[in-house]
This record gives structure tokens, C-alpha cells and sequence, in this order.
């Protein structure tokens, strides 16, 4: 099989859920580091303008959103189940609900002035509002918490989590790690990455004891690679298969842009070359990178047609 690549960097909380999981997989795995902010040159090369981290990269074939990348990475190594039968619906509800409504809680928590130091320690002046400018851009509506407030909703939605383990159960949903757990689990990572704002978390001990078990998985068996030879990688041309369920308004072989509807509103555009109701694959074709296939999820992104010249 050819390698998994994680194209990702140390401080980005969706890649820690990534990195957990292929622990969790036991599985080996290449390391590309790309640029916290833009310009992101290499990425920009595989993934045609799409600049959220992580993303993922299978010979030609790159996978954009750690939603549908987690379904890629449970496909090739089923054992153990990231999504277990038993609890596989109300799992993807509460990861879903990790992602976005806890997550949009805990980071702008933490990037508060007493937690910058530490989430971005050494960072110079201009490194720090190059940082700011940037995550600005990404989603320019936002209306940030103030502290206070941030407070009170983070500690309802932690005491909920710690709600779930009151009956002794290892994990969020019973005895068996799901995709809830680990992303979950991203949102706490941050959260300890700065320690004036980790004392928050000695509230919830059951909580801290569910973390330590997740944390505890690791993050698999890593191998740095170069994004130059990421590039390299995917211009062999080596391509999954792709399957089309045709849709009113759609058709294979359209031209048509994938954006992102929640944040980071850079459209991706190429030929559809793949489609059903869990994912979209466009083509591309990049003068170092060669032809690609970029893969979305289809929650969350916006398929538009392109107009016809």
C-alpha cells in the first residue's frame, strides 16, 4: 500500500486528533510540516487552494478534512473499529459536535492573553500578529466570547463530558474508544498546552483520567518527509478509484469549485471526477504536483458548478 502521508504542524489541534487516531491504529506514517499561516506554497501545489491543517495525502489522492480523513484511515486498517457498531451513530454526533461547538469554545478560550504566551511560546511581535491577521482572514464574521463568557460556556460543555464518565466507563460513549473520543480529546490537548488556563480542567477528574487514557494511545510510528518530496510522491500519478452516483444539477466531468461553508472560505477548483453522499472528488492539475484527486467530505462544503466559458 502506498504511504499515508499527514501533512500537519506540532500546535494544530485537528491534527492531534489525527495523530491520536493513528496511534490508536498502531499504524506507520510520514510527517510533512507545513506553515502554521499563509503563504503555504507546497500545500497550495497538492491541494489547489484548500489551507486548513491538517490534510492527508495517499500517493495522488489528497484528503481534506479530518472528518472524512478519519473514514479513510478506519477504512485501511479496520482493527481496531474507529467508529464501533454499537455506539457508531451517536459517535459521529458527539465528534460532530466536538469539532465545531466545543472547539470554537476551548481554542479562542485559550488564545486569551494569559495563554498565548504559552501556545505560542518564543513567537516574536510580528510572528504573533502575523498569526492574528491570519486566523482573522480564515473567518473575518466571528464574534469572539469574552473571557467571561468563554469561561461559563467552556465549563458547561466540560461538565457535560465529565457527566458522560460518572458511571466509570473508560471512554465517552462506554467501554470502547469512537471517533467521539478523539475529537474530543483535540480540544483538551489545547487546552493543557497553556497551564494558566489548564487549572480549569482540575475541576473535572474524571475527565483528566478519560484524557490520559486517549493521550495514552500516542500518535503511532512517525517518519519525517520533506513537502518536496510529498510533491514528488503524488506526480507518480498513483490514483484510488473513484465512484460517481450522479445528482440533479451534477454531472461527472463538470467543472466545478468545492468551498468550505463553516471558515476558511478558499474555493478548490477542478473536474468532478467522483461523488456520493459522503464525499466529492475533484481533478486537478498542478505543474509540479501533476494531476490529483482532492477529496471532501460532503458536510460542511459547498459544490458549485463552474459556468461554462
Amino acid at each position: 500500500m502506498t504511504e499515508l502521508i499527514l501533512h500537519h504542524y506540532a500546535g494544530s489541534p485537528f491534527s492531534e486528533k489525527v495523530r491520536l487516531i493513528l496511534g490508536f491504529k498502531r499504524m506507520s506514517w510520514r510527517a510533512v510540516i507545513v506553515p502554521a499561516i499563509l503563504p503555504k506554497p507546497d500545500v497550495m501545489a497538492l491541494t489547489g487552494g484548500y489551507r486548513r491543517t491538517p490534510f492527508m495525502q495517499i500517493g495522488a489522492d489528497i484528503y481534506c478534512d479530518t472528518t472524512l480523513m478519519c473514514r479513510v484511515i478506519d477504512a485501511l486498517n479496520p482493527e481496531p473499529p474507529l467508529y464501533p457498531e454499537p455506539t457508531s451513530g451517536v459517535a459521529e454526533i458527539v465528534a460532530q459536535w466536538a469539532d465545531t461547538t466545543l472547539f470554537w469554545t476551548a481554542v479562542p478560550f485559550t488564545l486569551q492573553p494569559a495563554g498565548i504566551p504559552h501556545v505560542l511560546g518564543g513567537a516574536s511581535p510580528e510572528t504573533l500578529k502575523a498569526f492574528g491577521t491570519d486566523r482573522a482572514a480564515m473567518n473575518p464574521t466571528m464574534r469572539r466570547a469574552t473571557v467571561a463568557d468563554g469561561a461559563a460556556q467552556l465549563h458547561t460543555y466540560l461538565a457535560r463530558l465529565e457527566h458522560l464518565l460518572d458511571d466509570g466507563r473508560p471512554f465517552l460513549l462506554g467501554a470502547l474508544p469512537s471517533i467521539a473520543d478523539f475529537s474530543a480529546a483535540q480540544s483538551i490537548w489545547f487546552i493543557r498546552l497553556a497551564p494558566p488556563i489548564a487549572t480549569l480542567l482540575n475541576a473535572y477528574p474524571r475527565l483528566q483520567r478519560w484524557y490520559q487514557h486517549v493521550s495514552g494511545f500516542g500518535h503511532g510510528d512517525a517518519a519525517s518527509m520533506t513537502s518536496a518530496q510529498a510533491i514528488e510522491v503524488a506526480a507518480q500519478g498513483l490514483l484510488a478509484a473513484t465512484a460517481f452516483t450522479a445528482e440533479a444539477g451534477l454531472a461527472e466531468g463538470d467543472e466545478v469549485s468545492v468551498t468550505p461553508t463553516d471558515y476558511a472560505h478558499d474555493p478548490v477548483v477542478g473536474r468532478l471526477v467522483g461523488l456520493d453522499a459522503q464525499e466529492v472528488v475533484i481533478e486537478r492539475t498542478d505543474a509540479r504536483a501533476g494531476t490529483v484527486h482532492v477529496h471532501f467530505p460532503r458536510i460542511g462544503f459547498q459544490i458549485k458548478k463552474q459556468p461554462t466559458v
